[in-house]
């Protein structure tokens, strides 16, 4: 009887609470579930947070209160549509070929969906509906995309309404290591999906510079960087990262001389991850099919010219046109790729084997803190003269758990849910965060986080 009264109880708390509905409980959303379990008393809300690795789903909620880890399989039709059904809004921390499905079902039953990833054309094409229904899909709102945009943006419509014309638009972001704790040769770790990493850049890039179209296809991508300074943090390098001219309609920069958009790495990256290209080991597109248990040497010696006499070493210096006994050589050596230990898995492409190795190399160790870097670069003319804003912006994370590529990514989205569920974001339709309504409110609270924008 008591236990009956008790489960009564709680369900009438729970029929009064707002439904907030997580997808995914990977690295990114550590500090997304934080933000949204501390505050869920004050705002009465209940989190369920869905992943294919239950316990883990389990394990970021914790014994709270007010959320539950339950399993998930996005491919679960009738599961996907009961628990939607059930939540006030959605956020997807899913990868982001699967967020389409999930964005199909919050149309249909009138939920609003976030997402940190790039508007795919699966998701615009359902901008229409969703504004007749009356749904907002949020996406592009972790860090870049996110916080990029929101702060930009901020910048952009000040200059306009000064009455200034912009020029030129630089904008360059990038998830490393904190400068303390860069101590290998790369001087990089994996602060997100190392997949990503590996993959990165293979569709190629584009961009405007003084007033010329450029396109850099991927096998030249890595050689085509640039040196910029950071504050007091020394030089990086920045390569193209995408298609800059997406944004152009987005930001409304219409007759700009130069739209750039870049990733950031620490100085001597690019060559030697050129060298990996160039060697053809992040290749994606087929299999390698290895007679016997294959080495990390074989691996390497796989992509090379036979020849009985010189060693692997020598003949992949030769071949990629480097000093063999160089920095680049110095890298690819520290990875693995020279030694005769078996690289433990079979039958797979050439990107995951490198990956595989990577991964061993590359991860954040106990103790180890990430930083995210950002800067915005604006030219403009306001009352006849040429003006300059150099925005930047660079946060370390507190630990391997909260890492400042999760708070980065995580807050945005928690601040955006709050606000829609609090009825301060009334949009309908597909968007991306470059609207007032949006980026203020969620840019004055990063600020107390200590995620901020200083102007040179």
């Amino acid at each position: 009887m008591i236990r009956d009264i008790n489960f009564k109880f709680r369900k009438e708390i729970l029929d009064q609470m707002q439904h907030i509905l997580i997808l995914g409980a990977g690295r990114s959303s550590s500090t997304l579930i934080k933000y949204l379990l501390d505050h869920s008393q004050e705002n009465s809300w209940h989190i369920t947070l869905g992943d294919i690795n239950e316990e883990l789903a389990m394990q970021k909620i914790g014994t709270h209160p007010n959320g539950r880890g339950i399993k998930f399989d996005v491919m679960d039709q009738g599961l996907r549509g009961q628990l939607i059904d059930a939540a006030d809004i959605v956020i997807s921390m899913l990868p982001a070929r699967m967020h389409s499905l999930v964005a199909k079902n919050c149309v249909k039953s009138r939920k609003p969906l976030l997402t940190a990833s790039y508007v795919s054309e699966e998701i615009r094409e359902l901008d229409a509906e969703a504004r007749k229904k009356g749904v907002l899909l949020l996406n592009e709102m972790g860090v870049d995309p996110g916080i990029d945009h929101m702060s930009a943006m901020r910048i952009i419509h000040r200059i306009r309404k000064a009455g200034g014309k912009i020029d030129v638009f630089e904008s360059n972001t990038g998830g490393l290591v904190a400068p303390t704790y860069d101590n290998n040769p790369w001087r990089y770790k994996f602060t997100w999906n190392p997949r990503n990493v590996v993959l990165a850049g293979q569709a190629g890039a584009r961009f405007l510079h003084n007033g010329n179209f450029k396109y850099i296809p991927y096998h030249k991508l890595f050689q085509r960087y640039e040196i910029i300074r950071i504050l007091d943090l020394g030089k990086f390098e920045a390569y193209p990262n995408r298609d800059s001219l997406t944004y152009q309609e987005d930001y409304q920069l219409h007759d700009l001389s130069t739209m750039f958009r870049g990733t950031i790495r620490r100085v001597g990256f690019c060559d030697a991850w050129n060298a990996l290209v160039q060697l053809g080991a992040t290749d994606d597109s087929y299999q390698v099919e290895f007679p016997g248990e294959m080495t990390y040497r074989d691996f390497t010696n796989s992509f090379l010219a036979y020849n009985i006499v010189d060693p692997v070493e020598t003949k992949l210096a030769r071949y990629l046109e480097i000093d063999p006994n160089g920095e680049i050589m110095q890298k690819l050596a520290w990875l693995g790729l020279f030694e005769r230990r078996k690289a433990g898995i079979q039958d797979q492409t050439p990107a995951r084997i490198l990956q595989n190795l990577l991964e061993e190399k590359l991860t954040l160790e106990p103790g180890d803190r990430d930083m995210i870097v950002m800067q915005h670069k604006f030219e403009y003319i306001l009352d006849g003269r040429k003006k300059r804003i150099v925005s930047s912006m660079a946060f370390i994370g507190d630990d391997t758990v909260d890492t400042a590529m999760s708070m980065t990514v995580g807050l945005p989205l928690a601040i955006a849910t709050k606000l829609i569920l609090l009825g301060k974001i009334k949009m309908t339709g597909v968007h991306i965060p470059i609207h007032e309504e949006i980026y203020q409110p969620v840019l004055d609270e990063l600020e107390s986080y200590g995620i901020r924008f200083i102007e040179e």
